[in-house]
């Protein structure tokens, strides 16, 4: 037996690398049938099969000790989240929407500003450093085309595992390739009708990017474009707002979504909150209110654990594949809406 990370899947083949080599795997049968998937960072168990080919077969998952659904990563060290200073320009929400997610799933997040080489505004780039920093998250500013303060960026990369995210065209494979020019990544321009940039990733993998007598993991994947809070019930988002979380337990109601409700102690310190930071949150929680609006009307339907399809003039059942984890957050969720319900209605 030997346990290995995944370092790039593609069709139904998944790449792992043990003792310096990568091997090209299938999954068993029964592994499949066991509801469990794999992504890019999980470790596994295999056996090599053909050591001259450097096949084997993967037939179980370590556990994990975090995860991102979209892209899907595991076991990540940190987020580096990318925004650039300028083309396209720099987007506050879009920004706080990434911190918000690594909060979520309790991942460790840089911020890395790039092409810097663009602007003169140094007053902005000041601001913006200011505001962040004041919340505790490392920021540097960087440029990929002049290599300006990428000494920065290899320290914070070294001997840890991290995924770059930001939107499109903000420079993340121009950063990868400014780093490590043997990568030789794709890099689009910035769409001159749309000022965004277009997608060059087409699939996740992880990068080793050797950083003189260390090394740096980097997963490379498509974007995090269509990030949505449309998966948890709108009361957590205030968790994902250190800013705003200090302020909402002096709230009169315990449920108080800091927007109009009489009391609320966030809106009466609107004043020690960033404006774009508070945009960001009720753009967020509007995503969220959507989303428990959705819960509301599903009622108690039950999602069946299998499918029926028909094959050789069969009808034959067979099992869904995540159908437990997706019944168990549905369930989770419905409970707390209940529980939500009880204290409104103790507070009428």
């Amino acid at each position: 037996m030997n346990i290995a990370q995944v370092t790039k899947i593609h069709s139904d083949f998944y790449y792992v690398k043990f003792s310096d080599k990568v091997y090209e795997c299938k999954i068993r049968e029964i592994l499949k049938k066991s509801n469990k998937e794999i992504f890019i960072g999980d470790f596994v168990k295999f056996e090599i099969t053909d050591e001259k080919s450097l096949t084997g077969i993967i037939f179980d998952i370590e556990k994990r000790k975090n995860f991102i659904p979209r892209p899907a990563v595991a076991n990540l060290d940190q987020i580096i989240i990318i925004s650039a200073i300028k083309e396209p320009d720099f987007d506050y929400t879009q920004l706080d929407r990434y911190l918000a997610f690594a909060n979520l799933n309790n991942i460790n997040a840089i911020i890395c500003i790039n092409k810097t080489d663009l602007s003169s505004d140094h007053q902005k780039l000041s601001d913006i450093k200011n505001l962040y920093e004041s919340l505790n998250y490392k920021i540097i500013d960087v440029s990929a085309k002049t290599k300006d303060n990428l000494d920065s960026l290899k320290n914070i990369l070294k001997n840890k595992f991290s995924v770059f995210c930001g939107q499109s065209g903000v420079g993340k494979s121009s950063l990868l390739n400014a780093i490590s020019p043997n990568l030789h990544l794709r890099v689009k321009s910035v769409s001159t009708k749309t000022t965004r940039g277009t997608h060059t990733t087409r699939h996740s993998e992880i990068l080793e990017i050797n950083l003189g007598s260390e090394k740096a993991s980097i997963a490379d994947t498509p974007g995090f474009s269509l990030l949505k809070f449309d998966c948890i019930l709108p009361q957590n988002i205030t968790n994902l707002f250190p800013d705003i979380l200090e302020f909402s337990s002096y709230c009169r109601y315990n449920n108080c979504l800091h927007l109009e409700e009489d009391g609320c102690h966030v809106k009466n310190n609107l004043e020690k909150i960033a404006p774009s930071r508070y945009k960001s949150y009720k753009n967020f929680v509007e995503e969220a209110l959507k989303y428990k609006e959705k819960l509301s009307k599903e009622g108690n339907k039950k999602e069946t654990t299998t499918k029926t399809i028909d094959k050789s003039q069969k009808k034959i059942e067979i099992a869904k594949l995540g159908i437990k984890k997706r019944e168990k957050s549905r369930r989770f969720n419905k409970q707390n809406l209940v529980y939500e319900h009880m204290e409104d209605e103790e507070h009428e």
